[in-house]
C-alpha cells in the first residue's frame, strides 16, 4: 500500500511539476519572445471563454470578428468573453460592398452554357448590389473566387447575360469578382453603418475597412468612427491608391483572398511585399492575411509550402499576421496560433529592416532612426518610449530592431492599439503630470518587473513640448545607476 501511495504521489507531483513547467515556457515565448503579432479570427469554434484563454497562452495578439458572418448579438458576446480572459485589441471587420449572388436554388453551371443575372434578387439568380450600368461586354465575372469563371456576352433590361468560360457549383451568398472594374457602390453598406456604430459603443480598438479603394472611403469611416482604421487592400484601386491611403489610414491589411482574385495572382507576392515595405517606411501597421494556414482547418498540421508563406510575410516586414477559418470554423483553432507562434519565433531572428533614408518628415522620424543606429552599435537591453499616440512607438518599431520595445502611455485605447505592433510591449501608465517623467517611468517599470537593475536601456520621450510626433530626446542608463541618482 505504502509502495502505491508513494508512485502515485511521485506521479502527481511529475504531472504538475511537467504542466507548471510547460504554462511558464509558453507564457516566457509569448510575453517575452515573439515580436511578431498573431490576430485570430473569433468564431463558432474560438468564441468560448475557454478556447479563447488557450489561444491567448498560445500567443494571440488580437481578436478579428467577421461580420460577413453572424449578427450584432453574436459579436457582442465575442467582445465581452474576450475581455473576459485577455487584455488584447479586438478588430471588427466590415462586410463591405461585397458582390455576392443571390441563387434560390443550388445548381451547377457548365461550359458553354448562359446565364441569367439580375440585380437586387429579381429572377432565380442575381446579385445583391446593382452594377449594371458599370460593366460591359466583354467584362469577366468570376464568382466563389474565380471557380467559376464567366463572360458579359449581352445587356438587356437589367439584366446580364453570362457566358460560362468555366463550369461550376454556384449557390446563394457565393462572392462575385469583376477583375479591374470600379465599380460605383460605396465603401460603407446600410449594414456596415450598423456595425459601426456597434463598434463606437463598446469601443472596439480598429475596424477594418473592407474593399478600401481610396483615401476617401478612409475618412468617411473616420468621420463616423472613433478608433484605428485598418484599410484593407484587396483590389486594383487600393494598390493603385495605396499611398494616399496610408496618408490617413492606421495601417494596412494585405487581404490576399479577394486581391487574388481582383488582379492576377501570380501578381501578388509582389504586391504583398510592396504594400508592407510602404507601410514599414511610414511607420503605419501591416498585417498579412488570408489561408496562412489555410489546411489546419481540417488537419493539426499545415503544409511546408504554409510554413514558408507565414515566415516570407514575416520576413517581408508585416507587424502582424493573421488566422481566419482556421480559428473561426477550424478543427484546431489552439493549434494554429501554437504553429503560428512557433513559426514566429524562429524566423524573427532573420527579420532586418528595409527603412529607406529619406528627406526629413518629422522629429520623432529622425529619432527613431538614431535609435535604430544606437541600438546597432551598443549593447543595449530594452528600448523604452514615452508615448501620447503611440507614434514614435511604431516608428521605432519599423526597424525591426532585435532589443524589445516597451512603450509606455497614459491612453488605454493607444495601449491596446500598440498591442499590434512589432516588438513592441505596450505598458499605460499616466506620466503626464510628473516633472520627471523619465524618473516615474523607471520606477514603475522595476516594480512591475518589466525592467531589471542590470539592465542598459534606452529612453526617449517628448522633452519640453507639446507638439505631436516631437520625441526629442534621448537619454541612455543603467538601471541600478539611474535607480541610486532618483532616490538621492
Amino acid at each position: 500500500m505504502c509502495i502505491v501511495v508513494f508512485y502515485l504521489t511521485n506521479l502527481i507531483l511529475y504531472f504538475l511539476y511537467r504542466h507548471t513547467l510547460i504554462l511558464f515556457c509558453a507564457f516566457f515565448y509569448v510575453v517575452v519572445m515573439k515580436k511578431t503579432k498573431i490576430i485570430a479570427t473569433i468564431g463558432p469554434a474560438s468564441c468560448s471563454v475557454n478556447v479563447i484563454k488557450k489561444m491567448a497562452r498560445a500567443g494571440m495578439n488580437g481578436a478579428r470578428i467577421n461580420t460577413a458572418y453572424g449578427d450584432i448579438a453574436q459579436y457582442q458576446e465575442v467582445v465581452e468573453n474576450v475581455r473576459k480572459v485577455v487584455d488584447v485589441p479586438i478588430i471588427v471587420d466590415l462586410k463591405g460592398p461585397e458582390i455576392r449572388l443571390k441563387v434560390l436554388q443550388k445548381q451547377t453551371l457548365c461550359k458553354g452554357e448562359v446565364l441569367e443575372v439580375g440585380f437586387g434578387g429579381e429572377g432565380g439568380v442575381s446579385f445583391n448590389h446593382n452594377f449594371y450600368d458599370d460593366v460591359s461586354v466583354g467584362d469577366v465575372v468570376l464568382i466563389d473566387n474565380g471557380k467559376v469563371r464567366t463572360v458579359v456576352t449581352e445587356k438587356c433590361d437589367g439584366v446580364l447575360s453570362l457566358l460560362v468560360i468555366v463550369g461550376g457549383v454556384i449557390e446563394d451568398g457565393k462572392g462575385a469578382n469583376l477583375p479591374n472594374k470600379r465599380l460605383l457602390v460605396s465603401s460603407l453598406t446600410d449594414y456596415d453603418l450598423e456595425i459601426v456604430d456597434f463598434a463606437n459603443r463598446v469601443g472596439v480598438e480598429y475596424i477594418a475597412l473592407s474593399f478600401a479603394r481610396t483615401a476617401c472611403d478612409v475618412e468617411d469611416l473616420a468621420a463616423i468612427y472613433d478608433g484605428g482604421i485598418i484599410a484593407k487592400i484587396e483590389n486594383f484601386e487600393g494598390v493603385a491608391n495605396v499611398d494616399s491611403i496610408l496618408e490617413v489610414a492606421n495601417g494596412v491589411m494585405v487581404a490576399r483572398g479577394d486581391l487574388g482574385v481582383e488582379i492576377e495572382p501570380e501578381k501578388v507576392p509582389l504586391v504583398q511585399k510592396s504594400l508592407v515595405r510602404r507601410c514599414n517606411q511610414r511607420g503605419k501597421l501591416v498585417v498579412t492575411a488570408t489561408e496562412m494556414l489555410e489546411s489546419m482547418i481540417v488537419h493539426s498540421w499545415p503544409t511546408r509550402a504554409e510554413v514558408s508563406d507565414v515566415a516570407n510575410a514575416i520576413l517581408d516586414g508585416s507587424d502582424a499576421v493573421m488566422l481566419s477559418g482556421e480559428t473561426a470554423i477550424g478543427a484546431f483553432p489552439v493549434e494554429a496560433v501554437e504553429m503560428m507562434n512557433r513559426i514566429a519565433n524562429e524566423t524573427e531572428s532573420a527579420v532586418r529592416s528595409k527603412v529607406e533614408d529619406v528627406a526629413f518628415v518629422n522629429i520623432s522620424d529622425t529619432i527613431s532612426r538614431a535609435i535604430y543606429r544606437i541600438c546597432q552599435s551598443m549593447p543595449l537591453d530594452k528600448v523604452v518610449t514615452l508615448t501620447k499616440t503611440g507614434y514614435t512607438a511604431r516608428m521605432i518599431s519599423r526597424f525591426k530592431i532585435s532589443q524589445p520595445i516597451i512603450a509606455v502611455t497614459p491612453n488605454i485605447k493607444v495601449k491596446k492599439q500598440l498591442e499590434l505592433a512589432f516588438g513592441v510591449q505596450p505598458v499605460c501608465i499616466d506620466y503626464l503630470a510628473e516633472k520627471d517623467p523619465i524618473s516615474f517611468v523607471t520606477n514603475k517599470l522595476h516594480s512591475s518587473r518589466l525592467i531589471s537593475d542590470k539592465e542598459t536601456l534606452l529612453f526617449t520621450a517628448g522633452a519640453r513640448t507639446n507638439k505631436r510626433h516631437a520625441s526629442n530626446s534621448i537619454e541612455i542608463h543603467k538601471v541600478d545607476e539611474l535607480r541610486k541618482f532618483i532616490q538621492k
